[in-house]
């Protein structure tokens, strides 16, 4: 069995050691699984074995809920006042600061970021968010509503106790604080199930709660697969009284049909999105073309609230599509190291992702859009693809309608607002997009209009830890960050207090 993990990082960005335990995080202790598996952890940028980690199956899960379910029955949930959560909390978030270059390094290298993207984004927002939720733990309450002169009634908000979480492998760290903070702060135990695409953060996090002094049995980690076993079995668990899930819409359904045959549980899905960009002729050109390439090319095209559909006005059209085609093409594409200072493009995160993206590119070639620029494989080893660009595209082609998951983007002229608005709702998607004009009364009339959970004005891709996050459609259920992650995590209960006892 791999029992640790052990890495030396030899770049101008990150010089040392980091190791790391590789076996499952269960009631507070290390231990193997029942099964005695592994798996490899494959590295993108050279798609060589990184290590080995275990891999839990259905029997690891039980054992985890059990852990769980005592903890909340004896040293959380009820039985933990909200300041010494959120005191915790904020021990986990100083030991990520502590250990900050090791995170970042180590999340570069499992899941094929470019590092300076995760020290400047990512960290600061997985840090962030679990001090956000340790100042909510101590301050979550309910609402007194009064009757009449005999009785009066109040609510509570309360865990639902043992709560599930899958964790994709495009934002390992970040999304899984995104769970991890809401949920504990509100009271509830958690098993966690990190990708196993991308396992190793969520592994040096457990020993750092660990070391934060959680009790045993509040944070559990089961490494595995998904619908083959260890995500399956957690939907299908009558242990678990939630799931949150955040992936692909097709498992999203499979999670919510596995909540819903067996215990009814609650379950909140942050599925996929096909967002788009719309330049008024009237933006900020530089500006606009800067933050496009953002949410085109960040984390290397693999973010769900990305937007790979740009919408130009066509008075600024064949300038905007310069630009930006010129800055695509200096991008610098990190076929050597991710870790390597300049870096700007890295990976995709798997074989099988690497396959699906030219899989679309393919499908547009096929299906008429032009190829303006890339669309062809990055070197020679790892899973690099080119930036790349379609134009000419038509709303009924799949690099239009798909959500393709990499460096891929389709320009597209528009004349007037309305006709715009139509086209960017015209989508089974409604998870985030974005509205570049100067025209305040503008910016605010089209962002009403857009038919999704996020809208941003001037910029894209830029979340925040007291925003809520989530879409609407097919694009999921429940939010995550803000304050509406209070409500996600808890239930209501309503309390009838009748002060005469009289019937």
């Amino acid at each position: 069995m791999a029992k640790s993990y052990t890495h030396h990082f030899d770049t101008p960005l990150y010089k040392g050691t980091i190791s790391i335990n590789t076996r499952l995080f269960i009631n507070g202790e290390w231990v193997d699984p029942v099964d005695k598996a592994t798996i490899d952890v494959l590295n993108p940028a050279t798609g060589k074995i990184i290590t080995k980690v275990a891999v839990a199956s259905s029997k690891d899960v039980d054992l985890a809920v059990e852990a769980a379910h005592k903890a909340y029955k004896t040293t959380w949930g009820l039985h933990c006042p909200g300041n010494v959560r959120g005191r915790l909390l904020n021990k986990l978030a100083d030991l990520m600061e502590q250990h900050y270059d090791e995170l970042a390094a180590l999340e570069a290298l499992d899941a094929g970021k470019v590092l300076g993207a995760v020290k400047s984004f990512e960290m600061p927002l997985a840090i962030g968010v679990l001090r956000y939720y340790a100042g909510w733990a101590d301050k979550i309450t309910g609402k007194a509503i009064e009757i009449n002169g005999q009785k009066f009634a109040y609510t509570r908000l309360e865990p639902y106790g043992v709560v599930g979480t899958i964790v994709p492998w495009n934002f390992p760290l970040m999304l899984g604080m995104a769970k991890l903070g809401p949920a504990l702060a509100t009271g509830n135990t958690l098993i966690w199930k990190p990708s196993e695409i991308a396992p190793l953060t969520a592994l040096k996090i457990a020993e750092l709660v660990q070391e934060a002094g959680f009790p045993p049995g509040v944070v559990n980690l089961v490494n595995g697969y998904g619908r083959e076993s260890v995500g399956q079995a957690m939907a299908n668990h009558p242990g678990i009284a939630k799931i949150s899930f955040t992936g692909s819409c097709p498992v999203g359904r499979k999670v919510l049909h596995a909540a819903a045959i067996t215990n009814l549980k609650d379950v909140t899905l942050e599925l996929g999105g096909k967002g788009a960009a719309i330049v008024f002729e009237d933006a900020d050109m530089e500006q606009a073309v800067k933050w496009a390439m953002h949410g085109v090319y960040f984390n290397n095209g693999q973010c769900c609230i990305a937007s790979p559909r740009i919408y130009v006005q066509d008075t600024i059209y064949d300038e905007f599509l310069h630009r930006f085609t010129e800055a695509s093409r200096e991008m610098t594409v990190a076929t050597g190291d991710p870790l390597l200072p300049g870096m700007q493009l890295g990976p995709m995160a798997s074989q099988v992702q690497f396959d699906r993206v030219m899989t679309l590119i393919a499908s547009g070639k096929k299906e008429g859009a032009t190829i303006h620029l890339g669309g062809s494989r990055q070197g020679t080893k790892g899973y690099f693809i080119q930036p790349t660009i379609f134009t000419n595209a038509t709303s009924d082609m799949r690099i239009v309608r798909e959500e393709i998951f990499g460096p891929v983007c389709v320009v597209t002229r528009f004349q007037s607002e309305e006709e715009v608005i139509d086209v960017v709702n015209n989508t089974v998607y409604g998870l985030a997009s974005s509205v570049f004009t100067m025209n305040i009364e503008r910016a605010l009339r089209v962002t009403h209009a857009i038919e999704v959970g996020m809208v941003w004005v001037n910029s894209v891709v830029a979340p925040e830890a007291g925003a809520a996050f989530g879409g609407f459609k097919q694009s999921g259920t429940g939010r995550e960050y803000g304050e509406e992650a209070i409500a996600t995590y808890t239930q209501v209960k309503a309390v009838h207090v009748n002060l005469s006892a009289k019937l």
